[in-house]
């Protein structure tokens, strides 16, 4: 299992690794609004994985 931001909860990381998302790196070139649509992605979860890719450039 990847390791995953923190404030991105379980049912997040079920529905990332479902939509074939198993590592925060392949975030970088999808629109977080499509990402909105998925089980479990809130504001949180959302505001935490634009914040690990932008400490990540």
């Amino acid at each position: 299992m990847t390791e995953w931001p923190k404030g991105v909860a379980k049912p997040a990381i079920r529905a990332l690794n479902a939509a074939g998302y198993t590592q925060l790196q392949q975030l970088k070139e999808v629109d977080l609004a499509k990402l909105k649509n998925l089980h479990g992605m809130g504001p949180k979860t959302l505001a935490a994985i634009e914040a690990a890719l932008k400490e990540s450039r």
